[in-house]
C-alpha cells in the first residue's frame, strides 16, 4: 500500500495498524496524519511503547498517558481511584484520536488495560472507548518484554482481545524509502520470510572487512560495551572538553520523563574531533535522527560545529523535546544540542534512525529481532562491517511470521476496497464528529 492510501484510510476514521518495512515510512505518514488533525484543532494523543520511541514523535508513553504505569492488572477499585485524578480525566475525555507507535513493544496485557480505562472513564462499551485507536509499528521489529516463561502468543498485541475487537483496517506500507541497495534489500525480506539463503550467508560474512571511507557508527547488543567504547574515544582526543548542559521546563515529573528517554543527554561532553550522531530530526537545517558527524570547531558563542560526512558544514543549535497535550500545549519540555556521542550506540536505541555506515557486532544477540532491526539502519550492505553474529541474529518469531503473512493479505483486501472520493467525505464527518474545524481545502 502506498503512504497516500493510507493516508487516506487514517483521515477516514478508520481504527488503523500501519505497518510495513523498516524503512517504509511509518513514522512520516503518522506524523503527517497528526499534523493533520492538529490543523483542524482535533485532539489526539501521542504515545508509544517506549520513551525512546515516545520522544521520537513527541509524545508520552502510554503507560504514563492512560494512567496504567507498570501494573498487570486493574481492579474495579483502582478504575474508580483513577478516575478521580483531574488530569488524567481531562486528558482522556479530552482526546478523540489515539496513536501508539511501536506497537510491537506493547504487551497484549497492557494493550488490553489501555482499553479497558478508556471504556471505563468514556463510559462507553465500545472498543477503546470509542476513540478512533492508530498502532502503528512491526512485529518483526524489537518484542515485547515478557515474564520468563511467557511464549509470543501470550505478550504480542495483535494476540489482545482488544486488538480483535477494534476491527482495525490494516495498511501494509511497500515501498522502500530507506533501502537503495539491492542486496541489503534482499537479506532483510529474506529474515522477514525466515528464508536465508546461502548467498545472503555468504555476503553477510564477507562483509567482515573495516569501513576505510568513513568512521562508522558501532552498534552493539549491550549498553556496557557501547559506554566502554564512547568514553575511551572521547578520552583519547587531545584538546579541552566542553559541556553543554540541558534546560528543562514545566511539569516535574514529565520532566523526569523527558530526561529519561531523550537521546540527547542532560549533559553533552565534547571535544574537537569527537564523533557524533543527530539525535532529532530538522529537514530544514539538514539533518536527521540519524545523521552522522565530526564536531570541528566552535562558532563564537560555543556552539559546535559539525561536519557531515558529506562534508556539510553545521552550526548545532538547541532543538526543544517537549510532551504536549491533546491541544497541542506544551507540558514539560527539554532543551539540549541534539547530539550524543556515536563511536557507539545500542540497537535498542538505534531503532528508528538511519545510519551511513555501521560496524555492527551480532555475536551477543540475545532475542530475535536485534539483527533485523540492527541491519536495517543501513542503506547500503557496501557501509556494514559485521563483526559476527550468533545463531539468533538473523531469526525472527515464528508467531510473527505468520502473523505478517496474514497483515499482508488483510491489507490487499482493505486496499481493494477503498474509494479515495468516498474517503474524502468521510473525513469531513470524523473531523465534525470530533468537534473539529474542517478546512475549506481538504489535504
Amino acid at each position: 500500500m502506498t503512504q497516500e492510501v493510507a493516508l487516506s484510510i487514517l483521515k477516514s476514521g478508520a481504527n488503523v495498524f500501519l505497518t510495513g518495512s523498516a524503512g517504509t515510512g511509518k513514522t512520516y505518514v503518522l506524523n503527517q496524519y497528526i499534523q493533520y488533525l492538529k490543523d483542524r484543532k482535533v485532539a489526539v494523543a501521542i504515545t508509544a511503547s517506549t520513551g525512546i520511541a515516545s520522544t521520537h514523535i513527541g509524545g508520552l508513553t502510554i503507560h504514563s498517558w492512560a494512567g496504567i504505569g507498570v501494573k498487570d492488572t486493574l481492579s474495579s477499585k483502582d478504575l474508580a481511584k483513577m478516575k478521580t485524578r483531574k488530569y488524567l480525566k481531562k486528558k482522556i475525555g479530552k482526546a478523540k484520536v489515539l496513536i501508539i507507535d511501536e506497537i510491537s513493544m506493547l504487551h497484549k496485557n497492557q494493550l488490553n488495560l489501555v482499553d479497558t480505562v478508556l471504556q471505563y472513564f468514556n463510559d462507553s462499551n465500545e472498543p477503546f472507548g470509542d476513540l478512533q485507536v492508530v498502532f502503528c509499528g512491526d512485529f518483526f521489529q524489537l518484542p515485547p518484554i515478557g515474564n520468563r516463561n511467557e511464549v509470543s502468543k501470550d505478550k504480542f498485541a495483535f494476540m489482545a482481545d482488544s486488538w480483535v475487537e477494534a476491527g482495525l483496517s490494516v495498511c501494509y506500507l511497500t515501498k522502500q524509502y530507506r533501502q537503495n541497495d539491492d542486496k541489503l534489500n534482499t537479506i532483510l525480506n529474506e529474515i522477514r520470510a525466515n528464508t536465508i539463503t546461502q548467498d545472503s550467508l555468504n555476503l553477510l560474512q564477507s562483509a567482515n572487512k573495516e569501513l576505510k571511507d568513513v568512521v562508522p557508527t558501532k552498534l552493539y547488543t549491550h549498553n556496557v560495551d557501547v559506554d566502554r567504547i564512547n568514553n575511551q574515544f572521547l578520552e583519547e582526543l587531545p584538546g579541552k572538553y566542553r559541556f553543554f548542559k540541558a534546560t528543562t521546563k514545566g511539569d516535574k515529573s514529565l520532566v523526569a520523563v523527558l530526561k529519561k528517554t531523550v537521546l540527547a543527554g542532560e549533559e553533552l561532553r565534547l571535544k574537537k574531533g569527537a564523533k557524533v550522531m543527530f539525535v532529532k530530526n530538522n529537514y530544514d537545517k539538514g539533518y536527521i535522527n540519524g545523521t552522522l558527524g565530526e564536531v570541528i570547531d566552535y562558532d563564537e558563542v560555543g556552539i559546535p560545529v559539525v561536519k557531515l560526512t558529506d562534508g556539510t558544514k553545521i552550526t548545532v543549535t538547541p532543538e526543544k523535546w517537549s510532551i504536549d497535550d491533546e491541544g497541542g500545549n506544551s507540558l514539560a519540555s527539554f532543551n539540549q544540542i541534539p547530539l550524543r556521542l556515536a563511536w557507539a550506540i545500542t540497537i535498542h536505541k538505534s531503532q528508528g534512525m538511519t545510519l551511513e555506515a555501521a560496524e555492527i557486532d551480532l555475536r551477543k544477540t540475545f532475542e530475535a529481532g536485534q539483527g533485523y532491526v540492527a541491519l536495517s539502519r543501513l542503506k547500503k550492505i557496501e557501509k556494514l562491517y559485521l563483526l559476527g553474529f550468533n545463531s539468533i541474529a538473523l531469526s525472527v518469531d515464528r508467531l510473527a511470521l505468520k502473523a505478517d503473512k496474514r497483515f499482508v493479505e488483510l491489507s490487499n483486501e482493505v486496499e481493494k476496497q477503498v474509494d479515495l472520493k468516498e474517503n474524502e467525505l468521510l473525513a469531513k464527518d470524523f473531523i465534525r464528529s470530533c468537534g473539529g474545524r474542517v478546512l475549506k481545502k481538504l489535504s
